[in-house]
């Protein structure tokens, strides 16, 4: 194998994923007008960053279970500058001095181009897989992902046509569930600390699992991929951020429904 055999792909839309912490004791320590003015504030950037919902970029706001985090923010936008841009304004926001960044992931939204050859660049079709809307669902799950390159198993010594046959198989299992999961696969080479990201979206969380553990059985997962953190969110929208900062009666649980962290330092940037 060498270098002219990698597989040619065409590369669309850009796709930034984080993930924050909210400091819940500073949060709620907070004087009640400061917090409506940095929720104000907020709530007014986050309707402008989620509003395109088409070719010009797309978004959604979730709410994080378990301890990677609490809230979820996946950004998609045509040119990899605004990605830059969109980051840098969260950041600023007031609100951001009571989170901390516990998760990001860059990556572009790529097709090979032996899945495109059969389409003109313009054909719709293309360019809706090339530029995807997040779909509107109540559920979504990230994980990154690689294939194994190691001494006894190795997905870059294989020919191409061996490829095609185990993606073909692969392919087979995820649109067995198509009809309940939507799935958008983003490149992350030279980009991120592993290979590809995956997004899956669906109105119940238990049809990821069934996904996942029916894939685990199909050859180009169980004997190549590598799996990284899986991250699991319940869509929120904007307008339902005040409610879920709220801050609870005194003695009461985390505003997440969770005991409440220790107090985090806000990401510094150098």
């Amino acid at each position: 194998m060498s270098a002219a055999d990698a597989p040619q792909t065409l590369e669309g839309s850009w796709v930034l994923h984080e993930v924050f912490a909210v400091d819940w004791p500073r949060w709620r320590a907070a004087p009640e007008p400061d917090r409506r003015r940095i929720l104000d504030e907020a709530v007014t950037l986050l309707t402008g960053v989620l509003t395109p919902q088409g070719p010009e970029g797309s978004a959604a706001l979730y709410h994080v279970l378990t301890g990677k985090g609490d809230l979820g923010l996946v950004l998609v936008r045509p040119e990899a500058a605004a990605l830059w841009e969109l980051e840098l304004a969260v950041e600023k926001l007031a609100l951001g001095d009571f989170m901390r960044l516990t998760w990001s992931y860059l990556s572009v939204v790529e097709l090979s181009r032996h899945a495109a050859d059969a389409l003109a660049d313009d054909n719709p079709v293309l360019q809706a897989r090339l530029h995807p809307v997040l779909p509107a669902t109540a559920f979504a799950c990230f994980y990154p992902m690689n294939k194994r390159r190691g001494e006894q198993v190795n997905w870059y010594d294989l020919t191409a046509a061996e490829r095609r046959s185990l993606m073909a198989e692969h392919g087979r299992v995820g649109h067995r569930h198509a009809d309940r999961v939507t799935q958008i696969v983003s490149g992350s080479q030279g980009l991120d600390d592993w290979e590809w990201a995956v997004d899956l979206f669906a109105e119940d969380p238990v049809h990821f699992k069934r996904l996942i553990y029916e894939m685990r059985f199909d050859p180009a997962s169980a004997r190549y991929a590598e799996f990284g953190p899986f991250i699991v969110g319940r869509r929120l929208k904007v307008a339902e951020l005040p409610g879920f900062l709220a801050p609870p009666e005194p003695g009461a649980r985390g505003a997440a429904g969770s005991a409440a962290p220790a107090p985090r330092a806000r990401r510094s940037r150098s």
